[in-house]
């Protein structure tokens, strides 16, 4: 999952992203509140890791500004050093989804991340074949059944494919598909994702007259969204 830690407390941050990968979730740290929101307004995250008190945007104003914006579902966790319970009901009536105080141990940050992450996107262990209309994805073999057809496909075709399935209908920036394929590799030509989506439409057949269309979002990234079958 790709999730963003705002804390101006670089140890923190360090701390809340390095515990944060080493369990598989790609993060991306904040020191100022008005840089998480211009990215939130071009990136897609999965979580928010929120600390109150910051110089120049609290957490408290990012979490007004995300409710009113975004998607009701994005989960934010507040990890801040206040620990009166006026506070912690202030936050949570706000709509902030958890609450935890500083200091918090590893295991205690990856069980409340777990569990937002389970609540917010019924977040199971992964099925051996997930199912999108006629398209079946195997993933032990990597392969791709279409009506009759089997296609076994390489590995990031693979993987860019069931991403944009489970995200069907909502934008994927360019950030988002590389920190999850690609893991934030900083080495990978700007063409690739282009090509890779190209290669997806022509194999899987994602056209208006098949039902789907993956389409470019101009200085954002893709949209693979289902559509009114067109007869030719």
């Amino acid at each position: 999952m790709r999730i963003a830690a705002l804390d101006d407390d670089p140890a923190q941050t360090e701390f809340v992203c390095q515990t944060l990968a080493a369990a598989g979730h790609v993060c991306h740290a904040f020191a100022k509140g008005a840089d998480l929101l211009k990215q939130l307004r071009r990136e897609s995250f999965d979580l928010l890791v929120l600390d109150w008190s910051i110089p120049d945007i609290g957490g408290d104003e990012v979490l007004r500004w995300v409710r009113q914006n975004l998607p009701a579902r994005l989960p934010m966790l507040f990890m801040t050093g206040r620990s009166r319970e006026t506070d912690i009901a202030q936050m949570l009536n706000n709509g902030a989804d958890d609450y935890v105080v500083k200091p918090v141990a590893a295991s205690v940050l990856l069980a409340r991340v777990g569990s937002l992450l389970r609540r917010a996107y019924e977040y199971h262990a992964p099925a051996p074949k997930e199912t999108f209309g006629p398209y079946e994805f195997d993933l032990k073999s990597r392969q791709v059944r279409v009506k009759e057809q089997q296609l076994t496909l390489p590995q990031k075709e693979f993987e860019l494919a069931l991403l944009l399935f489970q995200h069907l209908g909502q934008p994927l920036s360019r950030a988002h598909i590389l920190d999850v394929i690609w893991k934030q590799s900083e080495d990978i030509p700007s063409r690739t994702i282009d090509t890779h989506v190209s290669t997806l439409r022509s194999r899987l057949g994602l056209r208006p007259e098949n039902g789907y269309r993956l389409m470019p979002i101009y200085g954002y990234g893709y949209r693979l969204e289902q559509v009114e079958r067109e007869n030719g």
